[in-house]
């Protein structure tokens, strides 16, 4: 074997044999070229021999291979390497060997070791001593490592079972909110009034998964309907509990013979009973006598309803004071009437739609609303509705939607070329 360029002087167990014994025992081993990167033995190994380096430097690495490879050791020419357990120490090192460069090994099996055991007992215990120091000095690293590690997945489990409980427990709201969407549009008229030459629509489209903005068609019997439109203020669950008292409040006190203004004072009063939060909500709210096509109708700070014909041309109703229902004792009402003749109709709507902001922070506006309605003035009530409503999306565009948005359309079936 050709051991040129290496003092045998610097091998541990060397001094365990009289010099030629020495020279002759290591020069007539084994010798091992391992290439760069090669693993010489993984943890998993377990084997009858041991190794000399001669030359080069051997790595040892936890996890060898994966993207948490961690380097914990060098081991240099003149040292001792292990794949099996030659000696009683605690347990085999938890790591693998591998050559960072170019490595030359002088191999050692249990016969040998035995031999330079027997012959020089007392060199080779100090030779073995240093190298299970050596050892468990690597072992020792690993472990401290591997302890490292195990903290860290631990922290990380713990740190996974508390989102984990946040997305049960998010999951959880979001069903809660799906049950509270269903019971909301329940509120809402389930279908619109099938009346003889009237045409009716709706939409409502939440902010979230429910929300403030309400209407409702109230059968008031002899030809008349009580139609209304209304926004609470806020969002989420706090606006939606205040639109339910409301709609609930505004239908116990519609009546065929009350005026529109009559039943919001009543509803007002109720409200301000039960209005600890300082709620309150915009309210249109008008009764329609179909044999007439006469709409008198009370705003209670709602915005102005939208008057069109057949032919595109539009008003909108009279811009006078009328105050939110729940703030004042007795609030200030608009009061007004307005007739939805033959080729009339009437679009209601709340501040969502004109007050829906793009990506470059502009409203929708109300130009934009009479351009759409002008656009499709021709088509059906609840085609109208889903019209503007597509329009306002667009307009959105990727940004979030701010407000609730709903629409209400009244139209007259038989067209007529009169203006109202």
């Amino acid at each position: 074997m050709d051991h040129t360029g290496f003092d045998l002087s610097r091998v541990p167990l060397q001094g365990s044999l009289p010099g030629e014994d020495s020279a002759h025992f290591f020069a007539t081993r084994r010798i091992l070229s391992i290439e760069a990167s090669a693993i010489i033995f993984d943890q998993e190994d377990v084997g009858e021999h041991f190794y000399v380096i001669l030359n080069g430097q051997v790595e040892v690495v936890v996890l060898g291979g994966t993207i948490e490879e961690k380097l914990v050791g060098i081991w240099e020419a003149g040292e001792l390497i292990s794949r099996g357990r030659l000696v009683n120490f605690d347990g085999p090192l938890p790591a693998s060997a591998r050559a960072s460069g170019r490595v030359q090994l002088l191999e050692l099996t249990r016969r040998d070791f035995e031999t330079l055991l027997n012959r020089g007992p007392g060199e080779a215990f100090e030779a073995l001593k240093n190298w299970i120091t050596q050892l468990n000095t690597a072992r020792d690293k690993v472990v401290f490592d591997l302890q490292e590690k195990n903290n860290q997945l631990i922290q990380a489990y713990e740190a996974l079972k508390a989102v984990q409980e946040q997305v049960i427990e998010k999951e959880k709201m979001e069903r809660e909110l799906q049950v509270a969407h269903k019971i909301q549009m329940s509120i809402l008229p389930r279908r619109q009034p099938q009346v003889d030459g009237f045409d009716f629509g709706a939409l409502v489209v939440p902010m979230q998964m429910i929300g403030g903005d309400f209407y409702d068609f109230i059968p008031l019997g002899n030809d008349k309907l009580g139609i209304a439109i209304g926004d609470v203020s806020g969002h989420g669950v706090p606006a939606a509990l205040f639109m339910a008292l409301t709609v609930t409040l505004l239908r116990a006190e519609a009546c065929r013979t009350c005026s529109p203004g009559e039943v919001l004072q009543s509803v007002n009063r109720q409200l301000m009973r039960f209005n600890d939060e300082s709620m309150f909500v915009t309210i249109l709210y008008g009764v329609l006598d179909m044999l007439t096509g006469k709409f008198d109708y009370v705003r209670a700070g709602h915005e102005l309803p939208v008057l069109f014909t057949n032919q595109g041309s539009m008003a909108e109703g009279s811009l006078e004071p009328g105050q939110a229902l729940g703030l004042f004792n007795t609030p200030l009402l608009s009061e007004q009437v307005i007739h939805i003749q033959k080729g009339v109709a009437l679009l209601l709507y709340t501040d969502g739609v004109t007050e829906a902001v793009s990506c470059e922070d502009e409203m929708f506006g109300m130009e934009r609303l009479k351009r759409v309605i002008r656009k499709h003035h021709h088509q059906s009530a609840q085609a109208i509705c889903e019209r503007v409503m597509e329009q306002v999306t667009l307009h959105r565009g990727e940004a979030a939607q701010n407000d609730d948005v709903t629409l209400v359309c009244i139209r007259v079936n038989s067209p007529d070329e009169k203006a109202f």
